[in-house]
């Protein structure tokens, strides 16, 4: 018998073992091994590094491929991209209509408007407290209306840094050189298996509203999210311009 028969008899033997997992994770048209790969109840993620049990290390390879192949399709991606502007541009009225009022919203001044002090001692103005409230109910509406479509495929927030093993990108709870993204869409059950990040700007001076880009922050900070990889440039999403890279 050659290795590939060895370690496709294997892995079938494997999903028979998973054939009573979730049902919703059934699969109608692929083969027993494609569905396994497919089925997350088959393997479990200690680390960095996921692994099928009872299965050599040639079969956790053959996982990973298949796992790699599920990502978004292009019209998946173009739906979420435009959802997530709707969120933007919903966040955006909902907030400047609570605190200044229907069909208001701050002018410069108010945009600058020093309200407090971080722990540093630096000046905290209104402008990052507004975005802050606009960020909450933009996450409570991608929650709401992309997430439901596509729970498996989309995280809010997830923080990265470098794994241990391979300096590759992966999840950890460290705050110290990690990057943290608002929002990645990545492979199906696999989020460090990157395909697009978004970051959600809220501009609210005149000066920014028109060219969100110009920030240098910004920019470092598009910079710093392509080290992560993923299949399209990071991009920031904003009310007034939708998605925009550079």
């Amino acid at each position: 018998m050659t290795e590939g028969r060895l370690l496709g008899g294997l892995v079938a033997l494997l999903c028979l073992s998973c054939a009573s997992g979730p049902t919703r994770y059934a699969q109608t048209s692929d083969s027993a091994t494609s569905g396994c790969l497919r089925n997350p109840t088959c393997y479990t993620q200690p680390g960095d590094e996921a692994f099928l049990p009872w299965v050599d290390q040639a079969a956790r390879a053959a996982a990973t491929a298949g796992a790699t192949l599920k990502l978004l399709e292009t019209a998946d991606v173009a739906r979420i991209e435009h959802l997530l502007v709707e969120c933007a541009k919903e966040a955006n009225l909902i907030v400047n209509e609570r605190e200044y009022g229907e069909g208001k919203y701050p002018d410069d001044k108010e945009c600058l408007r020093v309200v407090g002090q971080d722990k540093d001692g630096k000046p905290i103005q209104r402008q990052a407290e507004l975005g802050k409230l606009k960020h909450a109910v933009a996450f409570a509406c991608i929650q709401r209306d992309v997430r439901r479509l596509f729970p498996d495929n989309v995280s809010i927030e997830p923080r990265y840094g470098p794994s241990s093993t391979t300096g590759s990108p992966a999840l950890t709870n460290r705050w110290t050189g990690s990057k943290k993204p608002d929002i990645v869409l990545h492979a199906t059950g696999q989020p460090v298996q990157i395909q697009c990040i978004f970051d959600l700007k809220f501009p609210c001076t005149q000066k920014s509203k028109g060219a969100p880009l110009s920030n240098d922050r910004t920019r470092e900070q598009m910079s710093r999210y392509a080290e992560l990889g993923g299949r399209c440039k990071p991009a920031i999403i904003t009310p007034q311009f939708g998605v925009v890279r550079e």
